[in-house]
């Protein structure tokens, strides 16, 4: 693989020359020459298949999401990354629930994202199964999320949260309640 600094006769050139060379434009400015790859004796697993059709999906969310979501756009400013690049990325990570917790008498819930978590939803069910209440967490600081249930919570309820990003991407988690 070959890099150019300034060489006005490859200046904004990318694209294949013939069937051996490649060129490829990166968003710094800078252009690198490479061998053109062959595909033509490649056969996908159906892991890969099945990856490819995620990808697709992806994508079509990033096009969508990087020109209507402005937090792409802001959290791409002054750096490398694309705002699709973000969106993309966010699509394949989902948000994870780091600690849930009682404390009195609310449900504090902690969670992130690579980007943002968009909405906590809290579910408390009784021993049976049954819904006793649901309801949004409002953001308290930064990555904590509380929930102020109507009713006290009491032993052998079972408290479900699930943290949700901008992606649409959900994680769940169950707390028993001793």
């Amino acid at each position: 693989m070959a890099k150019t600094q300034v060489n006005p006769i490859l200046q904004g050139l990318s694209g294949s020359l013939g069937s051996q060379l490649m060129f490829r434009r990166l968003g710094d400015g800078r252009t690198i020459v490479c061998a053109r790859p062959d595909f033509s004796r490649r056969k996908l697993s159906a892991g890969q298949k099945a990856h490819h059709a995620r990808f697709k999906a992806a994508s079509a969310y990033a096009k969508a999401a990087a020109q209507t979501r402005p937090i792409y756009a802001q959290l791409a400013a002054g750096t490398m990354i694309t705002p699709y690049n973000l969106a993309l990325s966010d699509w394949f990570h989902p948000p994870v629930i780091h600690q849930v917790e009682l404390q009195e008498g609310m449900v504090r819930i902690w969670a992130s994202d690579d980007v943002l978590v968009a909405q906590v939803t809290v579910t408390i069910l009784d021993e049976q199964g049954t819904v006793v209440q649901q309801g949004l967490a409002v953001q308290a600081q930064q990555d904590w999320w509380d929930f102020t249930p109507t009713s006290p919570l009491v032993g052998g309820c079972k408290v479900v949260v699930k943290a949700q990003d901008l992606a649409g991407n959900i994680t769940r988690q169950e707390q028993k309640i001793g």
